[in-house]
């Protein structure tokens, strides 16, 4: 009798993409992979970490509508992190939030931004569900990297990269693998 294996429980030996990483990354990148694994080619198999292998991960970026911010939290002063959302035609829907990639500078000069622009309200036609979130008119539009999107269309590890001030957040739709 055959025994089936669980989906998502099998390793695929893969070939080389490329015998230049580099390329190799852009090829993954362009396949949707969630990153390679570089090792040195006259390398024995070690059975741990090693600089011998290196795991390589394919970082996505976008821009996503900054549509409020949750409290600080410890010592973390101004807020704990942003609120993200992006357009499906009229409708802004919650895509996750973003609480790492800021310094001190950069909390401040944010909310210092956000105070005119607080609402009692969601913008989001999705809003989470958490206590001590401060929403936002959304019109601020924040460039972040991710990792990949979760079955339920939210963001994996985001970072705060930045502010896009040459985009206006209507502007801002799902990125088009998530459409």
């Amino acid at each position: 009798m055959e025994e089936s294996i669980p989906a998502g429980k099998v390793i695929f030996p893969s070939r080389r993409l490329s015998a230049n990483g580099l390329e190799a990354f852009a090829i993954a990148k362009r396949r949707g992979y969630e990153g390679i694994v570089a090792k040195d080619a006259s390398s024995p198999y070690i059975e741990k970490r090693s600089t011998y292998w290196l795991k390589v991960k394919v970082k996505h970026e976008d821009e996503f509508v900054i549509g409020g911010f949750t409290e600080p939290a410890g010592s973390r002063q101004y807020f704990g992190a942003l609120l993200l959302g992006a357009y499906k035609g009229k409708n802004l829907h919650y895509v996750g939030k973003v609480g790492t990639g800021f310094d001190e500078k950069t909390l401040a000069q944010l909310y210092a931004k956000f105070r005119p622009l607080l609402r009692e309200q969601p913008a989001f036609l999705d809003p989470p569900r958490e206590r001590k979130v401060h929403f936002l008119e959304p019109r601020l539009v924040a460039q972040i990297a991710y990792s990949e999107w979760t079955a339920d269309k939210k963001l994996r590890q985001p970072v705060y990269l930045g502010l896009r001030e040459d985009k206006r957040a209507e502007e801002v739709s799902f990125p088009e693998a998530q459409k």
